[in-house]
């Protein structure tokens, strides 16, 4: 195999000069312009006039935002699987699956040809942000092991497939890089997650491995599983995959896991590099350190705009994009790409901390979302399963929340805590069981990556409960004074300091199950 050549490292020396040099507003318009070309000849381009659209503005006056479930509906539905000329020319091949729409479990999001080449342009520009501090890498000369869900696609209609957004990448590598990917098709292929985590492992520790993708809680999961197969050995990458140099991670947020990380990494000459990818297009790359924002790929088929997160939903919502946003404001992102979406609402909230060139931080989702293992929790899945739970043991619930609690040591799993307020006192213990029990199972039936992840309570333990006194919430709100008027207890908390505030109010009073 290749290590990294002086003519690759050429190569990222030209694509950072090129970026560099570009004006990014000027770039996004033109690649505006140029999507719009593209598919002017489309029924959403007909629809909306994309023949007489000159700029920006001209755009964001004809075309207004749209979500996903408006998308489906209007358009991708009627004519699903095979959409020709609908929104983007030609024939789709492709459909991302994502969970966590607020209509349902799964989402089909289409997938163009165009965008392949966007994404593989983008794990080129990852690579070249990787040569640029690492001069003499030689990540070239092992594999690359990219810890993804299930490559197995679903064919909808001839040609045209369905299935995880890795497993689509991986369905596209061309044969010549095959020798450099792990793992084989074969193994990828492997739907039972506990069965793959296994195999992957032992066959890893026979490779040189140089660079490693996941998200953080599956790749600690997976981590779990090396130790388990090396306990001679301390629980550090090094003593796994010794010539690693790069590790990268997306998905979900880091932080909770960056000590966990800081302690695998001893010893280790991995670097760590965050990506933004989704379904619906790759968004942003780590050019820097750790925590140092994301830089936005301006010039790969995606043409941003930015709506301050209090506008939207609001009649008229005010459109921002690269010529004008500003630092340190929340906006929710939202994509026009080569895959054939346009003025598309994400559902990711940003903040901007450089403008030259633009990098940002994720922030959150627009939407109440629990997520902090990939798991893809709405509020009313939630709410869906709390009240089915109820139901089971006739009861009536007066208020809730819950929250995620994090591993605190190696082979532990993370979870839900639910803290629960009924309205009758008390509740027996084996009441509250089935509670437990129907909530989790209601869980996995409406949500299938909740299900994925607590298969076997390999991503995710059961939930916890606390179920606490009559008057609890009450009291903590206003202790917060936020009793009454428009304030209410937060039925999803991701912010860890909150919480453990509640958990330390509640202690006294809860009955932990």
């Amino acid at each position: 195999m290749l290590a990294a050549t002086p003519l690759l490292l050429l190569y990222a020396q030209w694509r950072i000069w090129q970026l560099n040099a570009c004006k990014t507003s000027e770039m996004q318009e033109h690649e505006l312009l140029r999507l719009v070309r593209k598919a002017k000849s489309t029924r959403f381009g007909r629809d909306h006039d994309f023949r007489n659209i000159t700029g920006v503005r001209g755009f964001q006056q004809r075309v207004p935002l749209r979500t996903y479930d408006d998308f489906w509906n209007d358009y991708w539905k009627l004519d699903f699987p095979r959409l020709k000329d609908c929104t983007w020319p030609g024939t789709n091949p492709y459909f991302a699956l994502t969970s966590g729409t607020t209509t349902g479990v799964t989402k089909y999001v289409p997938c163009s040809r165009e965008m392949l080449r966007a994404n593989k342009r983008a794990a080129q520009d990852l690579l070249t942000y990787h040569l640029l501090s690492r001069p003499n890498s030689r990540i070239l000369g092992g594999k690359s092991f990219m810890l993804g869900g299930s490559t197995n696609l679903c064919e909808e209609a001839p040609g045209i497939y369905s299935g995880d957004l890795s497993g689509i990448e991986a369905n596209e590598i061309p044969r010549w890089a095959q020798p450099y990917c792990f793992p084989s098709r074969e193994l990828a292929l492997i739907e039972n997650w506990e069965e793959k985590i296994d195999q992957l492992a032992r066959l890893s520790l026979e490779e040189d491995i140089r660079a490693l993708s996941g998200t953080p809680s599956w790749l600690l999961v997976f981590f779990d599983k090396l130790s388990e197969l090396r306990p001679d050995v301390d629980q550090h990458i090094a003593n796994y995959y010794p010539e690693l140099e790069l590790l990268v991670h997306g998905g979900i947020g880091f932080k909770p896991y960056a000590r966990r990380f800081s302690e695998l990494l001893k010893g280790s000459r991995a670097e760590v590099r965050e990506v933004y990818p989704a379904s619906e297009g790759f968004i942003a790359i780590a050019d820097r350190g750790q925590d140092e924002g994301l830089r936005l790929m301006v010039d790969n088929g995606i043409f941003y705009e930015f709506v301050p997160l209090e506008e939207l939903g609001t009649s008229e919502p005010s459109r921002h994009w690269l010529a004008n946003v500003e630092p340190g404001i929340d906006y929710a992102v939202v994509l026009s790409t080569c895959a054939g979406a346009w003025g598309y609402v994400l559902g990711d909230t940003v903040r901007f901390i450089d403008l030259a060139p633009p990098r940002i931080l994720v922030t959150g989702r627009t939407s109440y979302v629990l997520s902090a293992f990939g798991e893809h929790l709405i509020a009313a899945e939630i709410e869906e399963a709390v009240a089915t739970a109820a139901k089971a043991i006739d009861a009536s619930i007066a208020d809730y929340c819950v929250a995620p609690t994090f591993p605190a040591t190696a082979g532990a799993r993370g979870a839900h805590c639910y803290i629960i307020e009924f309205i009758e006192q008390p509740v027996e213990a084996e009441r509250i069981a089935i509670f437990r029990k129907t909530l989790d199972d209601q869980l996995r039936i409406l949500n299938a990556d909740y299900d994925a992840h607590r298969t076997s309570d390999y991503g995710l333990r059961p939930p916890d409960l606390r179920v606490v006194p009559g008057g609890t919430f009450r009291a903590w709100m206003k202790r917060r004074d936020q009793l009454g008027g428009q304030h209410k207890v937060p039925r999803i908390i991701n912010n860890t300091e909150l919480f453990a505030e509640l958990q330390e109010f509640v202690s006294e009073k809860s009955i932990c199950v």
